[in-house]
């Protein structure tokens, strides 16, 4: 097994960071932490040169930006690579969130598969009820995974460091899903929130528009939840 590089892939830190380390629980709904890695796979995309979106101005709304392929080179990443084949053989030009409805479908249990197969998560199984009951739980094998990226994320919030593209939209998308509680900095939430998703729109605008639909798809989702 090759042992991963830090940074890990976005997709990989915003799943990480949208679970208990201790229970190994998922902060919010996989459905919209499903969304978030989506957009966070075509962020890795945007900044590896891959793809771009267009039309590049404010005339047309983040949902309805286009996808285009720059190149089909793959990334070095399995999920990210799956991403290109789903957009080259998809819709010549699919809309983001067309994207980031589709791909998320199954996205939050491949997401997590490759992190077991990668050493980063272990599946274990727990019985409840006199054995009756079985129950997968996925922990951390190094608690150093999560940690690394909660601390640049605390650092930008403390104006310890200026984040680069991975960390500003990981900034972002953290702000977008809600998870900015799970954090565990002793500042307001709302304000950190607000901070975080203004760190993100210091960066490039595909990706601030990428972020923006995957908050809108989220908010969409909780609306049919409620």
């Amino acid at each position: 097994m090759t042992i991963p590089r830090l940074p890990l892939p976005l997709h990989d830190e915003l799943f990480l960071l949208g679970h208990d380390d201790d229970n190994g629980q998922p902060y919010i709904h996989r459905q919209a932490l499903a969304l978030g890695l989506a957009g966070a796979v075509l962020i890795d995309l945007f900044l590896a040169g891959r793809i771009v979106l267009g039309p590049n101005d404010d005339s047309c709304p983040a949902r309805e930006q286009l996808l285009r392929l720059r190149s089909y080179q793959p990334v070095g990443d399995l999920i990210a690579d799956s991403a290109i084949g789903y957009i080259r053989h998809g819709r010549a030009t699919p809309p983001v969130r067309e994207f980031l409805v589709g791909f998320a479908d199954d996205l939050y249990e491949r997401a997590r598969a490759g992190l077991v197969a990668a050493g980063i998560l272990r599946q274990t199984t727990r019985r409840r009820l006199g054995g009756l009951v079985h129950t997968d739980t996925y922990l951390l094998t190094d608690s150093r995974w999560s940690i690394v990226a909660r601390t640049r994320l605390r650092y930008v919030a403390e104006g310890r460091e200026q984040p680069d593209s991975h960390t500003g939209a990981l900034a972002g998308l953290v702000a977008a899903l809600g998870l900015t509680t799970y954090l565990h900095l002793d500042e307001d939430v709302g304000a950190l929130t607000a901070y975080l998703a203004a760190v993100a729109r210091e960066h490039h605008r595909s990706v601030q528009v990428i972020t923006a639909a995957v908050d809108a798809a989220a908010g969409d989702l909780a609306t049919i939840y409620r």
